[in-house]
């Protein structure tokens, strides 16, 4: 189903969903806020940006544009900061694309240099925490410039953090991570809650892939770290039930460490995006 407004109500679910899924180790969850950002930023970044999310599903280009509307409606509706950037990066091609039964690697690919100029604009709007990518530093006020000189494309850019960033790296992967996401929670939710299966698929994904905002914040080597003792949760359980005591030992060692897999989490908001697109029902 391509309707506009099916799609952003998908898009919805999907950020509400995951927020909501607990223990979801080192992030806002039902069970624990942030000082500064609380569960009630995320759902109302979630709900408030609906016209955005129903723009995107009704466009076939412009993803620049959109990611920076998103960013700044989110604000509009809570006091929490960057709940959703990195989940918008990928919800708004990933919704163009469905929209308009087009693949979301085309999406992607067609963007242009305006779209990265807007995409660095939502930077400071968003006030994200990212690595600069080669020759590009997100701090300087010329860069935009030069990449309408230059003529750079989003995707391009997406290019070069792509060996380093998670979300960029689906852009250029075609959205690889994400779509496994998405048949991971649907394969789970086949036998356990759909709670039980965000859980487990985001410590899978977290123990196989090391989180981009937590090496931006504390480091390669930390995102590593965490990325093993996630293994070690994980290793030999079938279910989160049996695992559960374990998986709050280790939220709460995150949390304690302030290493929140912000990366992860956004990934898993786009595999439900997708999942929900093809029929998964809560």
């Amino acid at each position: 189903m391509n309707d506009p407004s099916h799609l952003a109500r998908c898009a919805q679910l999907a950020m509400v969903l995951e927020v909501a899924a607990h223990p979801k180790p080192g992030n806002v969850d039902r069970d624990h806020d942030f000082p500064d950002t609380t569960f009630e930023h995320f759902l109302a970044s979630a709900v408030g940006t609906y016209p955005v999310l129903e723009e995107a599903a009704r466009s076939r280009t412009g993803a620049g544009a959109l990611i920076r509307a998103a960013a700044e409606e989110s604000l509009r509706w809570q006091r929490g900061g960057n709940t959703h950037f990195g989940a918008f990066v990928l919800l708004i091609p990933l919704l163009m694309a469905a929209g308009s039964d087009t693949p979301a690697s085309k999406i992607v690919q067609n963007t242009t240099s305006e779209d990265a100029v807007e995409f660095y604009r939502a930077f400071s709007i968003a006030n994200v925490r990212i690595d600069s990518v080669p020759d590009f530093d997100l701090g300087e006020s010329n860069s935009a410039d030069r990449i309408q000189e230059d003529g750079i494309k989003l995707f391009d850019l997406m290019r070069l953090s792509a060996d380093h960033d998670l979300v960029a790296n689906e852009w250029v992967s075609g959205f690889e991570r994400t779509n496994w996401c998405a048949d991971m929670i649907t394969k789970k939710a086949d036998t356990m809650s759909i709670n039980d299966a965000i859980v487990c698929t985001f410590l899978r994904m977290l123990a196989e892939t090391p989180d981009t905002f937590i090496r931006t914040k504390f480091g390669k080597d930390k995102s590593i770290e965490i990325s093993e003792r996630a293994s070690d949760v994980i290793r030999g359980s079938r279910d989160l039930a049996s695992i559960k005591s374990e998986v709050h030992e280790f939220d709460e060692s995150l949390i304690r460490e302030k290493a929140n897999p912000g990366s992860t989490a956004d990934i898993i908001i786009g595999g439900l995006f997708v999942a929900l697109v093809r029929g998964l029902r809560v």
